[in-house]
């Protein structure tokens, strides 16, 4: 038998609908780490996107038992979209629920800062903005600028490709390759944010 690690996607399907717990146990950790990157980066909360993490994992593996899945070779595209789609749902269920506004229309838990950052949190800070900052200036320019546009000034993808002169796919695709640059970049050089 071969070693769990060298088997596809489908083989450890079949073999977790074979009744191998440890083959379903095997593909959770082969992709855990992208697709909670992923819904960490919709959520911006650690704690949610664990939360997130497992409820995109319980409805994979309710589909899989359910005999819903088709066996397309292309298991984490379709594990991240159902994480996607649970994080749309997590932000249209905010959307709905009242909020507090200040007079000026803003959260008042935005505005509210119920703690101050210790010293030593707000150094591990700066020291984590710096390295993300060298990591940006060694991207290609394309990519660089929309990642700074969309995450330092906050500008919609919409905004994005009518200042850079290109398609809104473009600019997402820009995005995209750039953040998996930069995930790349900071698995060669073993860095934690």
């Amino acid at each position: 038998m071969k070693s769990m690690n060298t088997l596809s996607d489908q083989q450890l399907i079949h073999l977790y609908l074979d009744g191998d717990v440890e083959a379903l146990t095997n593909l959770v950790h082969r992709y855990k780490d992208k697709i909670y990157t992923s819904i960490y980066l919709l959520v911006k909360d650690k704690y949610l996107a664990e939360d997130i993490f497992q409820d995109a994992f319980i409805r994979v593996i309710d589909t899989i038992n359910g005999g819903r899945y088709t066996d397309e070779g292309k298991f984490l595209p379709w594990a991240m979209r159902i994480a996607h789609n649970l994080c749309v749902d997590h932000f249209r269920k905010v959307k709905r629920s009242p909020s507090i506004k200040t007079s000026d229309d803003r959260d008042i838990f935005e505005v509210i800062n119920f703690s101050e950052a210790g010293a030593d949190e707000k150094m591990m800070q700066g020291q984590s903005h710096e390295r993300v900052r060298k990591l940006l200036e060694m991207l290609p320019e394309d990519q660089r600028e929309v990642i700074v546009m969309r995450h330092y000034a906050d500008l919609s993808f919409k905004e994005i490709a009518k200042l850079t002169n290109c398609s809104i796919n473009t600019a997402l695709g820009r995005m995209r390759y750039g953040l998996i640059n930069l995930r790349k970049m900071m698995t060669e050089k073993q860095i934690a944010l």
